[in-house]
């Protein structure tokens, strides 16, 4: 059977045949030089050696063909499987289509000289996996007749296939290292698996979703692709059993671990014996996805090849919208023990809106797993995590307070439970300009990560984020007094982030720098002598540094592109910034077309919703709108859309927000002298998409958009959206104003609306943009509809993307650049529309 309804179809090829032009009959591609820039390969990305002497440098497919979309598949369960090669089709979050490496080198750090690995005849090869001693790596290659084990030698750059396994990656996790070992344990396709169930051509009964039992608020985000029959639950069964098999990666050969079953998550402890794994247990829901389904977590001894049953957890099919299930979840291995398992189980029903004294408890069973697990400690708000020192009872334990946007870190100790622990810091999660940056980890020989430590010192990194932009940042922190000290921040006129420590003095690290015109690429940074009169918040130590890589720029003209970080304020005084880019050869006083690209934040605060985020310093590269400025445009990018106030009801000012947030930079971006207040196009994605559509329906800033995968009616998630807590029936003037499809009839600037014909986000379902479309289309607005075949969330083909950005280059030379001047008609009618002034 089809894995796409009939009805759908019929709806989308009905659509696309009432367009004219070429475009309804193929794919188009934009003129040059935007074509050959958008082809133009990827930057390896580095995969440091857990030894550090050896780096991986991965190069990522830009785009592949759209015969890979086109690659038949089953939805099932959240998944979407392509049959023929026992393949997932998807990305484990659901939102892209998995990706192939274009290539793969090995670099010696000392040396500076890079080996190529030599990979599969026609590979579509995943990212490579480390061994815990960096001497080995292992990737999977996935053909048409199912995915293959490959494993690579760090020092000779030689690859080669493990004959007889066939991995299943349908629930992900499909390899893993063993502690301390050249072995690895895998899921393998069961060599006796048989044929897959057959689903009937003509349905044996109804589809029949039942929510007979439980109670509560249930989020609708869970929904996405369930299992609607029996026989789907038999295909689901198929292509997700797994059998568990230890492979010896120097040998060659593999045994039997554990017996086929639905293996979802797969953790090895740290002794390398005691692997924690979890089972999917039937019945199964057919109203949630299978990361909720019913399931066993047990303990596999690798010795013994017995098994001990840890926990039963129930299907959670009624967890409150932003909550958390009920019974045992979370499970984790303490990192420097040989084999003590831990979890969360919550006390507030997995409700964030009730008040109580804790919300959560933590649990440890320890080897052999037979025993009694017993409660370790309480926190007073959601357990966060944990993480290790190499030795000792101290962990860094985070709280996060939903309620408030806030979390806490404490140094606790678990041979101390009873006593709170030291509060460290704790601060809004929106707050970017005092965030203490993230503790830097280390592998220990087993493989385990572990907080590095140097005495008392523990080291963060952080982004920096600054008024002039993002300045990242590695700190060393003392435990013991909790002062601070900057060993490295970045300069003002380049982005250099730390990446990782080379050796145990902490004194010598990797660090990954670009700038406008330098790409990026792997330095060495050396700590020096002690800085006198260093300013505040600059690093108190001089550096040097050398290069390691020497990636080249792979396109001099977009080097031609100027941007610059701009700041400005809301008129309720809410600090707000854009980066402002101008094309190659503009001149300063010139007025130019421009296209305002954003994504709506939420904020519990003005404070925090003012900080500027991210940086003027980046190496400039072109994605979809942004190819434009090689067409004459500037582009007002990533412009600032606060939604500011309680988490409780910040929707309730939503359209007033939205709209104050425009004024402000389109108001910036004309005082500038470079953008052409007449002639200014919008454009944004998802939630960006429903504020491009709301901006045309209720300003009259814009002269045409482009909204791309959006969620256009609210009420279709009525259990909230973004940061929307409350459900349709609380709030319905909320998602009344929010839903851009009320209020089509006041769209009457164009709008190019496109979607990917295969979208699996419940939040903007394929129907979304149709129905939208219809709508204005039926109201006398002007409009166009482009649906993109075999596209989830994320468009993923070249022919795909190739095709977006010559509709959107059309659609705004047409209705942004080669627009008439607005009449006094025309400002007459759009001032009509406007809502009226609340508070926020």
């Amino acid at each position: 059977m089809s894995h796409r309804s009939g009805m759908e179809l019929g709806l989308i090829l009905a659509l696309l045949s009432g367009m004219s032009g070429p475009s309804a009959a193929q794919y188009q591609q934009p003129p040059e030089p935007l074509l050959a820039t958008m082809r133009l390969p990827e930057i390896p990305s580095p995969s440091l050696s857990p030894d550090r002497r050896t780096m991986l440098l991965v190069q990522q497919e830009a785009f592949p063909a759209i015969t890979r979309l086109a690659e038949p598949y089953l939805k099932l369960a959240g998944l979407r499987i392509e049959p023929r090669g026992h393949n997932r089709h998807d990305m484990a979050n659901g939102y892209g289509i998995r990706g192939c490496l274009a290539g793969l080198s090995l670099l010696d750090v000392a040396s500076r000289q890079t080996k190529p690995v030599a990979l599969p005849e026609g590979a579509c090869v995943d990212w490579p996996i480390w061994s815990a001693s960096g001497k080995y790596f292992a990737f999977a290659n996935a053909t048409p007749d199912g995915a293959e084990l490959w494993v690579g030698d760090a020092t000779t750059a030689r690859t080669w296939q493990i004959e007889g396994i066939q991995l299943n990656p349908i629930l992900d996790q499909d390899i893993k290292w063993i502690a301390g070992t050249h072995k690895l344990i895998v899921k393998a396709v069961p060599a006796d698996l048989g044929a897959p169930a057959v689903r009937p051509a003509v349905p044996v009964g109804p589809e029949i979703k039942d929510a007979t039992s439980g109670s509560g608020e249930s989020g609708t985000y869970e929904s996405r692709d369930t299992l609607a029959s029996p026989q789907d639950e038999a295909l689901f069964n198929h292509y997700a059993t797994s059998e568990l098999r230890a492979v010896d990666v120097v040998q060659g050969h593999s045994e039997l671990v554990a017996a086929p079953a639905v293996y979802t998550d797969v953790s090895v402890a740290p002794d390398g014996v005691h692997v924690r794994v979890e089972t999917l247990q039937q019945p199964y829901s057919y109203v949630t996805t299978w990361e909720r389904f019913a399931h066993r977590v047990a303990i596999v001894d690798l010795n013994t090849k017995t098994q001990v049953r840890v926990a039963d957890v129930p299907v959670a099919d009624r967890v409150p919208p932003r909550g958390s299930p009920t019974g045992p979840r979370s499970f984790f291995w303490r990192a420097n023990a040989p084999a003590e398992l831990y979890w969360v189980e919550a006390l507030d029903g997995g409700d964030w809106r009730h008040q109580v004294a804790a919300r959560d408890r933590v649990m440890r069973l320890q080897a052999p797993f037979t025993g009694q697990a017993k409660e370790l400690f309480r926190t007073t708000q959601r357990f966060g995590g944990m993480a290790w020192f190499a030795k000792g009872s101290e962990t860094l334990l985070t709280e996060i307070d939903a309620n408030r946007n806030w979390y806490q870190v404490r140094q606790f100790d678990v041979a101390k439970p009873s006593r709170p622990g030291k509060l460290l810091w704790e601060l809004s999660w929106d707050d970017e300009y005092h965030d203490p940056g993230y503790p830097m980890f280390e592998r220990l020989s087993n493989g385990a990560s572990v907080l590095r430590r140097d005495g008392p010192h523990i080291f963060l990194s952080g982004t920096g984020a600054s008024p002039d932009g993002d300045r990242p940042f590695l700190d060393r922190y003392n435990l013991r007094t909790g002062q601070t000290e900057r060993l490295f921040r970045s300069s003002g006129d380049a982005l250099e982030r730390f990446a990782d420590f080379i050796d145990g003095d902490s004194t010598h690290w990797f660090s990954w720098h670009q700038s406008p015109k330098d790409p990026p690429n792997i330095w060495i940074r050396t700590l020096g002598e002690r800085l006198k009169n260093a300013a505040p918040n600059e690093a108190v130590y001089a550096s040097t540094r050398q290069q390691v890589t020497n990636f080249a720029d792979p396109a001099p003209l977009v080097r031609q592109i100027k941007k610059q970080l701009v700041t400005y304020q809301r008129k309720d005084g809410v600090a707000l910034s854009f980066t402002l880019y101008t094309p190659p050869g503009y001149q300063p006083g010139e007025r130019l077309p421009a296209i305002l690209a954003a994504y709506p934040l939420d904020y519990a605060e003005a404070a925090t919703a003012g900080q500027v985020r991210g940086s003027g310093q980046t190496f400039t590269r072109l994605g979809t709108y942004q190819l434009l400025l090689l067409a004459g445009y500037a582009v007002i990018d990533d412009a600032s859309f606060p939604i500011v106030g309680d988490p409780q009801n910040a929707y309730d000012t939503y359209l007033q927000q939205l709209r104050d947030n425009a004024e402000a930079a389109v108001a910036k971006a004309v005082e500038m002298g470079v953008v052409d207040p007449d002639r200014i196009g919008v454009t944004g994605h998802s939630h960006g998409a429903l504020m491009t559509a709301n901006l045309l329906a209720h300003t009259d800033l814009f002269r045409a958009g482009v909204a791309t995968s959006g969620g256009y009616n609210k009420t279709l998630t009525p259990f909230g959206f973004q940061n929307e807590r409350r459900s349709f029936w609380k709030a319905p003037k909320a998602y009344d104003e929010a839903s851009a499809f009320f209020h089509a009839d006041k769209i009457n600037e164009p709008l190019l609306i496109v979607h990917g014909s295969d979208d699996a986000n419940p939040g903007t379902e394929v129907t979304q943009s149709p129905r939208l479309f219809q709508a204005i289309r039926g109201n006398g607005g002007t409009a166009r509809l482009v649906m993109l075949p075999f596209e989830p969330h994320w468009y993923t083909a070249r022919e795909s993307n190739e095709h977006l950005v010559y509709e959107m280059l059309t659609w705004f030379d047409r209705y942004v650049k080669h627009a008439p001047p607005r009449t006094k008609h025309d400002e007459a009618v759009d001032a009509d529309k406007q809502p009226q002034a609340t508070q926020p």
